[in-house]
């Protein structure tokens, strides 16, 4: 039951976060304070995904290959429906098209967008100790103006007002894919898609303070990762995720290329994880998941990681990419992983070679729940 101090306090916090032109809570030098909100971890129960309908032709000029990517992001929508609700994001003027590729259980709202990527220009959902959700908004801006985000950069004040919830603003630039939270206090992130001045003209001490307090963690657990190299100067979420609280598991190279950039910020992380402790003073479990070697996608710089799944009610919705040994092993971690869901793979090739994965096109809205 929710006692009555506990319950005027969770309002008071709501009326001022609305009050505010912004919805932030600052202190006299603008740092983020305590909102009362956090992170939950992906695994916890979901109301809902939002996925977002890629439609333009200036970041995807090929209308066939636009038409095979739109046809990955049906792919996972369809196959999440079947476990929990979807909503898609779309302008109106598309929606028939779009139907066509979707599942009538797939709802659809009219919110404009640009391209797929949910999981960084869509909502991140935060909730307090009463259950009551707030919007994060990390203020995103194309990953530091690379592409053109006119109307993914508004994305996430639109679905915040319709579901008529409040916004904190968390004072940095960046996206929810750069960042990995155990729901348990926990952050992990790579300095090379916060620190740096395409996002934020800020230390790296200020990026981590007002992440904390943002996204109601206690302890940060940086890597270098690599910059400059790919759209997202390297997501943690394409590397190395959250299973459980103290349990991480990363995609790692079979053969390491010391010349190579990805490789060599790879086993830094790897390294720094593996003697880390969370907030809890607990040391991190690692498990190790084998990146695949025999694409069926040889484009350059396609992506290919099984940890870019993502976790909905009951399943567990990952990739493959045609090589045989290790789509099955990948396959068999996540069932032990997960061993209480169906782990369902597909093939979302498209999206690999615009530099993503599943976990990238999803945002899971949580479950409001009552303590």
């Amino acid at each position: 039951m929710i006692d009555k101090r506990n319950f005027l306090k969770s309002m008071a916090t709501l009326v001022t976060m609305m009050a505010s032109p912004r919805g932030t809570l600052a202190d006299s030098n603008g740092m983020t304070s305590d909102t009362g909100f956090w992170l939950p971890e992906e695994s916890e129960p979901h109301m809902r995904t939002f996925m977002q309908w890629p439609v333009s032709r200036i970041v995807h000029p090929d209308p066939v290959f636009l038409d095979m990517l739109q046809q990955a992001i049906a792919d996972i929508a369809n196959t999440v429906v079947e476990f929990e609700p979807v909503v898609m994001l779309v302008d109106a003027k598309f929606s028939t098209s779009t139907r066509g590729k979707l599942s009538s259980k797939v709802e659809l709202w009219d919110i404009p967008t640009d391209d797929l990527w949910c999981r960084d220009s869509g909502p991140l959902f935060v909730r307090n100790e009463t259950g009551a959700l707030a919007v994060c908004q990390l203020n995103f801006n194309g990953w530091g103006n690379k592409q053109i985000h006119k109307n993914d950069g508004k994305i996430a004040k639109r679905v915040a007002k319709r579901l008529s919830l409040p916004i904190i603003d968390s004072g940095v630039v960046g996206e929810a894919g750069g960042i990995e939270c155990d729901g348990d206090g926990t952050l992990i992130a790579h300095e090379s898609s916060w620190v740096i001045n395409n996002r934020n003209a800020l230390s790296k001490k200020v990026i981590e303070h007002r992440l904390l307090r943002a996204l109601g963690a206690d302890k940060f657990i940086w890597a270098l990762g690599v910059k400059d190299q790919d759209i997202t100067d390297y997501h943690i979420d394409s590397l190395a995720r959250f299973v459980e609280p103290g349990v991480v598991l990363i995609q790692m190279p079979d053969k390491p290329r010391p010349d190579d950039p990805w490789t060599k910020a790879a086993i830094e992380t790897h390294d720094i994880l593996l003697t880390a402790t969370d907030s809890k003073g607990r040391r991190l479990k690692l498990v190790v998941i084998p990146e695949p070697t025999h694409l069926r996608n040889r484009s350059d710089d396609f992506v290919a990681s099984y940890v870019n799944y993502y976790v909905c009610n009951g399943a567990v919705i990952a990739a493959e990419f045609g090589d045989k040994k290790a789509d099955e092993e990948a396959l068999e971690k996540l069932r032990r992983l997960y061993p209480n869901r169906e782990v369902v793979t597909l093939n979302v090739d498209p999206i690999g070679e615009t530099g993503g994965g599943i976990h990238c096109a999803t945002q899971q809205q949580p479950k409001e729940t009552l303590v």
